[in-house]
């Protein structure tokens, strides 16, 4: 069920601690009001880093079974990750041009917001999601999926049934698994000669500036930067040959890999990302002190601009029930009597409680219903899209807080 890390991931080097956490349930084990007066299983949350490879991942790690099979989160409730994800889905067809009838494979493909953007291209797509509550959606709305984990086995039959991968695609799902090396034998088994893989997650260098330490839970066992990548996949016999930052989620990377092989060059965004980490001395534990100073003084100016609200007699609610936001929820130890209540849009999570906080999450409706005085944004990386969606309570005079890095009114 709790398996410690005893090496690197990548290297087996011995890892050391740079941020100690507090103990907090899954962030999307959100609890039915008949659960409140249950137990809730809390795991330990400690962020440990590799000396020898640089690579930074979490010291304890859940079972997958226990955080996937049934999972809460859908891709579609967000209209920002929507575009984002159509973007990425023209960028790379322009980019790459994979043959007609090719097939692209999405592991973790959730709800199937991100091949669905396939459909006006002449390609076909297959998606792999472990979430046995959520691969249906996928389902309904005409994706094809198969309901596993990304492994060897299942990348092995998939290419004896459909062919070799034209691409493969994961977009916040390689920083969630524990056995890297295993994916890349999968990889390996599902790649066409030439083929693409395309991997998106929250990018190191910008949790480090922007102290974003509510990206840290229990699902993210990895937090990736591209020099131990680029040592894991030449490893296995794969070669990183590109890569850019992007917004979404308060700044991620894409990576984009192929074959040793393959036709494709490095490109000079690579190499610029991989003289920045040089200058960051991410290799090193000087950046992940800062880090830890940083992540507790956001804590002290959060708490202190919550309570001095409070005691002004302010109202204030939260939103956005992300699984960042239970981070934030349980490290600083806001419960129910700082936040009235959470709304958010997913109505998987509405009518439930926060775990750990147990705060009730409701329709969006309420706050124009209700009228607090402040409204505290957990899903921060939309604050944008949350604030535009919101406009009418604040013009009624609502206002909003950012907790990250620093607290702020807006």
């Amino acid at each position: 069920m709790l398996k410690i890390v005893n090496g690197c991931r990548i290297c087996s080097g011995r890892l050391e601690t740079v941020l100690s956490l507090v103990r907090t349930p899954l962030a999307n084990s959100f609890l039915d009001k008949e659960k409140l007066s249950e137990p809730e299983a809390f795991y330990p949350l400690n962020l440990g880093f590799c000396p020898v490879c640089g690579f930074v991942q979490l010291l304890e790690v859940v079972s997958p079974e226990i955080m996937f099979k049934n999972y809460i989160y859908v891709s579609s409730t967000s209209d920002q990750l929507c575009k984002h994800f159509e973007t990425l889905v023209d960028d790379a067809i322009k980019q790459f041009n994979p043959p007609k009838d090719s097939l692209i494979v999405e592991m973790a493909s959730n709800d199937g917001t991100l091949l669905k953007n396939f459909k006006k291209y002449k390609v076909r797509t297959l998606g792999v999601e472990p979430a046995e509550n959520i691969a249906p959606l996928a389902e309904a709305a005409g994706i094809e999926t198969v309901v596993d984990f990304f492994t060897p086995k299942v990348a092995e039959k998939i290419a004896a049934t459909k062919g070799k991968a034209a691409m493969i695609i994961g977009t916040n799902v390689f920083a969630h698994i524990d056995d890297l090396k295993n994916v890349m034998k999968g990889f390996q088994a599902l790649l066409d000669k030439d083929g693409v893989i395309i991997i998106e997650s929250p990018y190191l260098v910008d949790l480090l500036d922007r102290a974003e330490y509510d990206t840290i839970y229990h699902e993210h066992l990895s937090y990736l930067s591209l020099t131990p990548l680029l040592r894991l996949f030449s490893d296995s016999g794969l070669r990183i040959f590109g890569a850019r930052r992007t917004k979404i989620h308060g700044g991620s990377i894409r990576i984009f890999a192929c074959r040793k092989d393959a036709k494709h060059r490095q490109t000079k965004e690579l190499t610029d990302m991989i003289e920045l980490e040089k200058k960051l001395d991410l290799g090193t534990s000087k950046p992940y002190v800062e880090f830890a100073l940083k992540v507790q003084n956001s804590r002290v100016k959060l708490l202190s601009l919550l309570y001095k609200l409070k005691s002004e007699g302010k109202r204030i609610a939260g939103y956005g029930a992300a699984a960042k936001g239970n981070t934030l929820l349980n490290y600083c130890n806001i419960g129910p009597d700082i936040l009235d209540y959470i709304v958010d849009k997913s109505p998987h999570k509405q009518g439930k409680y926060t775990p750990g906080t147990n705060i009730p999450v409701v329709h969006p409706d309420r706050l124009l219903a209700d009228k607090p005085d402040y409204v505290l944004i957990l899903a921060w990386n939309f604050a944008e899209e949350i604030m535009k969606e919101q406009h009418a309570f604040r013009e009624s005079g609502g206002k909003f807080i950012i907790p990250v890095p620093e607290a702020r009114v807006i």
